[in-house]
């Protein structure tokens, strides 16, 4: 899963962008509404929820919300804020935030709002991915093969579930790079080979029909 922090507090912003890493999320931030827009424009595939501040420089976080459901971009929504008034909450969900967190909150109670936002049932997120005899149970964070569970770390849930979402296709390094690390990630490095050696072993160790192929020079596939 890949988030984007907006949030103007640069201390707030390393902390949470240092924490949710840790829970094995690869993380964006942006310390303005204008800089957050852009991000959000040019990796809006990527993304899978945002958490922005209420009050930020050059544009808003209500500003930036509405615009978001304007065009139509539908990814889950937490709006932070000290602000902690009735009136507000519901100015905020009205933009078309998903939830809402008044600071200074706990880290745990934040884990538990994304956790409950990204279960939320979206056309486009299915909740269980199956690719031939392959299932990924999203929400329980399971992994099964011919009915067998197979154990992963956080970062390989997180780079099966980014194949099992594009079977069938040929993924670069770049936008697996992209898509599970921070954007200046170092796209050669050897790191992505690591996983997906892991992953590869896990997966297809054992069983006669191998899911994974290598495209040389490109990057990876599995078979749809």
């Amino acid at each position: 899963m890949r988030l984007l922090v907006v949030e103007d507090n640069v201390k707030l912003a390393v902390s949470l962008k240092r924490g949710l890493e840790q829970e094995g999320y690869a993380v964006d931030t942006a310390l303005d509404g204008e800089a957050g827009w852009k991000k959000l424009l040019a990796g809006l595939e990527d993304y899978n929820l945002i958490i922005m501040d209420l009050t930020l420089p050059k544009i808003d976080g209500l500003e930036l919300c509405k615009n978001m459901r304007k065009e139509g971009i539908m990814l889950p929504v937490i709006m932070l804020t000290a602000r902690d008034t009735v009136e507000d909450k519901i100015i905020g969900l009205d933009a078309g935030a998903d939830d809402y967190l008044v600071k200074p909150f706990s880290f745990d109670e934040l884990l538990a709002r994304l956790r409950s936002c990204l279960r939320r049932p979206r056309e486009v997120l299915p909740g269980e991915l199956r690719v031939r005899d392959l299932t990924l149970d999203v929400t329980g964070a399971k992994v099964f093969r011919g009915g067998s569970e197979i154990k992963l770390t956080l970062k390989e849930l997180r780079l099966l579930e980014y194949f099992m979402r594009h079977p069938g296709q040929v993924l670069l390094r770049e936008q697996i790079t992209g898509h599970l690390w921070d954007f200046d990630f170092d796209s050669v490095s050897n790191v992505l080979d690591a996983h997906m050696k892991n992953l590869r072993r896990k997966i297809d160790g054992g069983y006669e029909e191998k899911l994974f192929e290598t495209v040389r020079g490109m990057g990876y596939r599995l078979k749809g």
